[in-house]
């Protein structure tokens, strides 16, 4: 072994007096003199690289602890807003303007801070039950909502500046002399952070608190309010292929950033968000910041249902001419007004719309219209446009049937992707948690552990790491391919179900079923019940495609249908309402 290795052990023999050591393979310290060994061994820092080996090693007198051991003091709050920050930056990445980080989620985030009393107010809610440094209490004490004061300590993330300082000059930032207090004086003993306890008890009437779902709320809310080109189903999928931080986003913390205890449990998420849930926290959110009326959603907006359905009847390979058609149930129903579409937080129903689920229940009623989907009408109207196809090949009429094999072909295999995907979801984080610092070395212990065995079953395996991730885009489904089995749709002409009336075309199907009879009370949470068993499998299998797209529960899309078939049938229902009126009066 090299001399050089051992000239740190500066011990003499024992049998020659002599200082000259050298190391043997199994890292023991031997006199070149007398060639004595030692029970001495030299410590090993890296152990990645030999798994499965004990490793012994000495202790020369006690090492100092490091300042910032136990970390920075800091708030839940500030692990939030790092966390808001990461995904801006993200959103950023995906082609979202800059604006939206330093000027609207800011202001949204200083209005809640304001709001929740945690900061901009005479009486933050930190300064009860806990000694807090005198600076902090000036700090939080002294600030409003118009000025940009910081809410911690030197040493902290600091609630303004770091929406534009880069990550990197906020973790070379240095802690301050004059602000630096001892840990075991401010922080919990339950939690890394100073509040964290406190947070996790907190049931104050009226006050919101923030969770990582809600972290979503506030980007959607953001994304609303600047109008821009992504609905709440393309977050929430960007959120779940990893393009956005949320499944262990504590671990991009700074690492004076300490989470331990409590705060596991506030920052820790182990489920994927739900498209109903945080659309609910969006109103809650908005409601609670008593934010004003959004800007308009116009008819040259994304948002606006026009043109969200020609986007998805891009993603579902459906024709181009159904356009048409979907405009008119728009007009008629009046789901494409400005004041239907805006929101406003303050309106005493304040609720926006489900723009992206809205836009595709606007598909299934064309849908409806055109070829009634109840597994007889689609199927005959499809023999029709195979044997017209058979002699007109250069403009052939869509073909409900071959639409629906391809499509469920292509649906099946994606469905089968995504789960195996999740399957293999690591939802352990790298950055191990811990309850106490007592439990600290097994917790890592039993991670490296962890971390060597998947080392070694990869390696056994033979398992290639998987390339880079793909960049994010909002169409699922590509239909530009050339090929037999996935041909494409958009051109084909919607003739065979449409008929020539003067100048005009009127569809031929004149027969249409409601998709509900009957509306559950005020009272109840949801407007209509859904069950697969009393519906024609057509209809399930164009509500089913439709939610894997956007994510979300069948029930939820079936009704949005009814809605926009309440609001397009309104004499049918009124009809059906006085119908089942008359038979109730006739049984009594």
């Amino acid at each position: 072994m090299d001399l050089e290795e051992a000239r740190e052990f500066q011990e003499r023999c024992t049998q020659c007096a002599a200082v000259s050591w050298g190391l043997t393979d199994e890292g023991k310290y031997y006199c070149t003199s007398c060639h004595n060994v030692t029970e001495r061994s030299k410590e090993v820092i890296h152990t990645e690289s030999i798994p499965n080996t004990k490793i012994k090693a000495i202790s020369r007198g006690l090492k100092r602890k490091s300042k910032l051991e136990k970390g920075w003091d800091w708030y839940v709050c500030e692990g939030f807003q790092y966390i808001l920050c990461q995904q801006a930056e993200a959103l950023k990445t995906l082609g979202v303007g800059p604006e939206l980080k330093n000027e609207v989620l800011h202001n949204f985030w200083k209005r809640y801070l304001q709001k929740s009393k945690q900061a901009y107010c005479k009486n933050p809610v930190y300064t009860s039950g806990r000694k807090v440094t005198q600076v902090l209490e000036d700090h939080l004490s002294h600030s409003d909502w118009t000025s940009d004061p910081e809410l911690s300590d030197a040493h902290c993330l600091s609630l303004v500046e770091s929406w534009a300082e880069s990550q990197s000059d906020v973790q070379s930032r240095k802690p301050s002399s004059s602000t630096r207090a001892s840990h075991s004086e401010t922080a919990s003993i339950c939690s890394g952070s100073l509040d964290g306890v406190e947070y996790s008890q907190r049931k104050e009437k009226g006050i919101v608190k923030m969770t990582v779902p809600r972290t979503l709320a506030f980007l959607y809310l953001s994304l609303l309010w600047e109008r821009e080109a992504i609905t709440l189903s393309d977050l929430l999928r960007f959120v779940e292929e990893d393009h956005i931080p949320y499944v262990n986003a504590f671990e991009r913390f700074p690492e004076e950033m300490k989470l331990y205890g409590r705060d596991k449990g506030i920052f820790a998420v182990e489920s994927w968000p739900d498209y109903e849930d945080i659309y609910k926290k969006m109103i809650e959110i908005a409601i609670f910041l008593d934010l004003p009326r959004f800007p308009d959603i116009t008819e040259d907006c994304y948002l606006h249902p026009n043109i969200l359905v020609m986007k998805y009847l891009m993603e579902v390979n459906l024709p181009d001419e159904m356009q048409g058609l979907t405009c008119q149930v728009v007009k008629m129903t009046g789901i494409g007004e400005v004041d239907f579409l805006t929101f406003d937080p303050i309106a005493k129903m304040a609720k926006t719309v489900k723009y992206d689920v809205q836009a595709v229940a606007v598909i299934v009623v064309a849908l409806k219209l055109l070829f009634l989907l109840d597994d007889n009408v689609e199927w005959s109207l499809s023999d029709l446009a195979e044997d017209y196809n058979e002699d007109h090949q250069d403009k052939p009429w869509f073909d409900f049937r071959k639409w629906y094999q391809v499509m469920k072909k292509t649906v099946d295999e994606k469905k089968q992707k995504r789960e195996e995907a999740r399957a293999k979801y690591l939802w352990k984080s790298e950055k191990p948690l811990y309850h106490s610092y007592i439990d600290k070395p097994v917790v890592y212990k039993r991670r490296e552990m962890v971390v060597n065995l998947q080392k070694q079953f990869s390696a056994l395996a033979d398992c290639t790491p998987a390339p880079g991730g793909k960049k994010p885009s909002s169409f699922q489904f590509n239909w530009t391919e050339k090929g037999t089995d996935r041909p494409c749709f958009h051109g084909h002409s919607l003739r065979g179900v449409l008929s020539k009336k003067g100048q005009c075309l009127v569809i031929k199907n004149s027969l249409y079923w409601l998709s509900t009879q009957k509306f559950c009370r005020s009272y109840c949470k949801h407007v209509t019940t859904y069950e697969e068993s009393n519906f024609s499998l057509s209809y399930q299998f164009v509500l089913n495609l439709f939610s894997f797209l956007l994510r979300i529960k069948a029930s939820l899309l079936h009704e949005e249908v009814s809605l926009i078939e309440k609001k397009l049938f309104k004499r049918k229902y009124m009809s059906s309402n006085e119908s089942s009126r008359s038979r109730r009066v006739r049984r009594r």
